[in-house]
């Protein structure tokens, strides 16, 4: 399945965000203490993730063809920016919730 989400406030730009993306950040748990406990989500915690995904790929010993799908696909996504990040953040939480409720079910 492919999500779509805002990348700018004027809904003028999208990236699309695929299962594989979603299911690749909670693999890897990206999304954790990733934000400050200010909460705010800017050009830094951007940054931040970037960082950790290049890191995460120089130490694999494996195959990370998910991380570079992810990366190609999204984070480094021309219209990425901190609005963007927000967005997936939003779209992540909300496709764990339910995944998590189907697995209740």
């Amino acid at each position: 399945m492919i999500y779509t989400i805002q990348a700018n406030s004027k809904g003028t730009r999208t990236i699309e965000v695929s299962e594989e993306n979603l299911s690749t950040i909670e693999k890897y748990s990206l999304f954790q203490h990733l934000i400050d406990s200010n909460g705010i989500v800017d050009e830094a915690v951007l940054e931040k993730l970037k960082l950790n995904i290049r890191s995460l790929i120089a130490s694999q010993e494996s195959n990370s063809k998910d991380l570079l799908d992810l990366c190609i696909d999204v984070i480094y996504h021309n219209n990425m920016k901190a609005f963007g990040l927000q967005q997936l953040i939003k779209l992540y939480l909300n496709w764990l919730s339910n995944l998590q409720e189907e697995e209740e079910e």
